[in-house]
């Protein structure tokens, strides 16, 4: 098996973890299980449901759905699948950086919650970044898509800092206002932000140093 059969498998994994994680997860919030929240007080299912997508993890996940799909179909020669591609590396990363050091588990977790919270915390950031060292596809992370590929994180701060006071909850307790004041939560952005922008050159400066793709590389998504 070629390392272009193997980079073309690695990807499809990804993509099937993501989803099935993501759907999964879904279902355990539809079905009334209180672990989004982190609190007893209960709130109705549209809202329970608003919620999920509200946070990063998940909208990370589905970037890197998104990302993967484009990838295994081959459609990886445009700059919107540049942009996607590089915001979903970027932003799994830091879930996943996060949730080591700052968001570890609940110790009341069900089994299912406890394997949702894994595989969109842990398994999918690292299929992810190691299957970008890896696998490529090389050659998609230039200079004029490091600024759009962060919009979308920008985008989620600052919805999620001005939802926050009107539905009176924010998804993490580093960026809850109620909890820890506004001067603590910007300095958190701020810590976050230039997290995000380091990511970001990294990802170009290996991206244009690892070995360059043999011809077909990038159409059979290795």
């Amino acid at each position: 098996m070629t390392k272009t059969t193997v980079g073309r498998y690695w990807h499809i994994t990804t993509l099937v973890v993501a989803a099935v994680a993501l759907v999964l997860q879904l279902a355990v919030i539809i079905s009334g299980q209180n672990v989004l929240e982190g609190a007893a007080t209960p709130v109705s299912d549209l809202e329970r449901v608003r919620r999920f997508f509200c946070y990063f993890t998940i909208q990370s996940n589905f970037l890197v759905a998104v990302a993967m799909g484009l990838i295994v179909t081959r459609r990886t020669d445009s700059q919107p699948f540049r942009v996607i591609r590089l915001a979903s590396l970027i932003g799994i990363t830091v879930t996943g950086i996060i949730a080591a050091v700052a968001l570890p588990p609940s110790p009341s977790y069900s089994t299912l919650n406890l394997l949702c919270d894994r595989l969109l915390h842990i398994v999918v950031p690292a299929l992810t970044f190691v299957g970008w060292l890896i696998f490529g596809p090389r050659g998609k992370v230039r200079r004029n898509d490091l600024f759009p590929s962060l919009i979308w994180p920008v985008l989620w701060l600052v919805s999620t800092l001005a939802l926050g006071p009107v539905v009176n909850w924010y998804p993490y307790p580093f960026i809850d206002v109620n909890q820890i004041g506004y001067g603590r939560t910007l300095i958190n952005c701020a810590v976050i932000a230039v997290l995000f922008l380091a990511l970001a050159a990294v990802a170009r400066w290996v991206d244009e140093r690892l070995p360059a793709p043999a011809p077909d590389r990038d159409t059979i998504s290795s």
